[in-house]
């Protein structure tokens, strides 16, 4: 909801975050904050299967170049991330547009009748079910890249500890700031694809089009800050994750 905003001016403009939830719990209801559930579930199990085989299998083949281990890992993760986004990509299509609607839970039309919905207008291109690809992959890519570049170079250069709690913590909070940094490098690309993927500003009128030039677009228009919305609960929910 952040990302799609365009300004202060925005009629949908929320002033925080718990502006947005209350904003959300007022006009929504509860289940306001589950719209859009089903694509994510349903991707969750394929996504993580990609993202780790695929890790596993690039860094494997990064073996046979001789490139540094940390360098190895980045690569590695960076080919995981553009992977996973096109598996996720019509996932996501399907879910921005269900948590951009602002009607309320049970007036929405499910998961399914609303892919069919983007299917029927726009087909299975890049206009429809794979809209945004380009800054998907930028969002996924760039993350996979720092996360388990950082992650595993951390992992490797802070000590084992022989405590299973200590040991616990040790890996949950390495995991805790590569997710964190991961976030707040990668966050541009999230609000390309939402801008892409989100309502455009006039209906029949597609403003917000490719990755780089959407992201052009928001920083002429409403400053560099306007690449960064979203960000504390992007972190809330990839940080610990």
């Amino acid at each position: 909801r952040f990302q799609i905003q365009r300004g202060k001016t925005d009629p949908t403009s929320y002033k925080s975050l718990g502006d947005c939830f209350r904003t959300i719990f007022q006009r929504e209801g509860l289940l306001g904050f589950y719209k859009g559930i089903l694509p994510p579930v349903l991707a969750e199990t394929p996504k993580r299967a990609v993202k780790f085989f695929t890790f596993e299998q690039y860094k494997k083949l990064l073996g046979y170049a001789s490139l540094p281990p940390g360098l190895a890992f980045a690569v590695a993760g960076l080919g995981s991330g553009l992977t996973e986004a096109i598996v996720v990509n019509p996932f996501e299509v399907v879910k921005v547009t269900l948590q951009t609607n602002q009607n309320a839970f049970t007036e929405q039309p499910s998961s399914f009748v609303q892919a069919q919905q983007i299917i029927k207008t726009g087909g299975l291109g890049f206009q429809g079910l794979n809209k945004g690809l380009t800054a998907t992959l930028g969002r996924h890519g760039v993350f996979n890249m720092v996360y388990f570049g950082f992650y595993f170079n951390m992992k490797n250069i802070l000590p084992v500890n022989k405590d299973p709690n200590l040991e616990f913590l040790r890996k949950f909070g390495i995991g805790l700031v590569s997710g964190t940094i991961a976030s707040i490098i990668n966050i541009p690309f999230d609000v390309a694809k939402s801008r892409i993927q989100g309502p455009q500003p006039v209906p029949g009128e597609i403003k917000y089009r490719t990755c780089f030039k959407t992201m052009a677009t928001v920083y002429k228009e409403e400053g560099f800050l306007a690449l960064y919305k979203g960000l504390l609960p992007k972190i809330m929910r990839l940080g610990p994750g």
